[in-house]
């Protein structure tokens, strides 16, 4: 009877670390499920995305500041980089100035009337945003340039024209990040799925994301252009819903989670056009 007591201790033993094993995957399960749900609340996630870049936005740099100084100009797609910058720890070393302009206004600058471009309800929005003309004399005090936006046809074709126009130093470094999309999210069906349906789900983009960003991918240098597209969905015309530690990308199909700025944050800054500015 003794020669039993080590062995049933041992029994003991493995049920025990089993139902731990359990317990914590499926307490990880419940917190992923948990944070995805919270990721719902368009109103808590839209504040994510536009909180910290609206602290940075029109900041002057500072001339006693030694750091190389960086300026981010776009839409809430900009927003979105700005988390991604923060959320993978990158550009630390820099100055960060953001300037914001709507995507219903998006970027431009040239001599051309864009007017009839745009969609005439949001005229008055447009009116009163910045543009890269009032944006110009700080771009001309950074070192490093990005431009991302949720760009439309229209300004992506007339993108090569607005970099001219930008009159950049060639000791300036310009960035232009590509066009992103993860389609039409359902997150409260997603809540309900099997974890193993939900590691490999992926999600059509919407219609003209392919379309644009290849676009810009053809008319802008390779050493300028960032391909997020390629580096997340593989160029294909669906991307993943959740990182490969079940973190949701993105709450709307648009912006990010924290998670999916993270995830995305860390893809983008080991690219050989941003590898150098972590």
């Amino acid at each position: 009877m003794a020669m039993l007591k080590p062995l049933a201790s041992l029994t003991l033993l493995t049920l025990l670390l089993g139902a731990a094993s359990f317990l914590a995957s499926s307490n990880a399960s419940a917190d992923f499920r948990s944070d995805m749900l919270k990721a719902a609340d368009p109103k808590a996630s839209g504040e994510y995305v536009r909180a910290r870049f609206l602290k940075q936005m029109k900041k002057p740099f500072n001339a006693s500041d030694s750091r190389p100084k960086a300026i981010l100009v776009g839409d809430s797609h900009a927003q979105d980089f700005y988390n991604a910058i923060l959320e993978s720890g990158s550009m630390s070393g820099y100055q960060i100035s953001t300037r914001y302009i709507p995507t219903v206004c998006q970027m431009y600058l040239g001599a051309e009337n864009i007017t009839g471009l745009r969609d005439s309800r949001h005229a008055s929005i447009c009116a009163k945003s910045d543009t890269l003309e009032q944006a110009k004399a700080q771009i001309s005090e950074a070192d490093v340039v990005i431009l991302t936006s949720n760009w439309k046809e229209w300004s992506a074709k007339r993108l090569p024209g607005t970099i001219k126009n930008l009159a950049l130093r060639p000791d300036q470094k310009l960035v232009v990040i590509g066009r992103k999309s993860y389609g039409k999210l359902n997150i409260r069906k997603y809540a309900r799925m099997p974890e193993a349906q939900l590691k490999t789900l992926r999600n059509e983009v919407d219609g003209p994301q392919l379309k644009i960003n290849n676009m810009l991918k053809a008319s802008i240098p390779a050493n300028v252009f960032v391909d997020q597209h390629q580096l997340v969905c593989g160029g294909a015309n669906d991307c993943p819903v959740f990182t490969k530690d079940m973190g949701l990308i993105t709450f709307d199909g648009g912006h990010f989670t924290p998670q999916g700025a993270k995830y995305v944050g860390g893809l983008l800054f080991n690219t050989p056009q941003l590898r150098g500015f972590k």
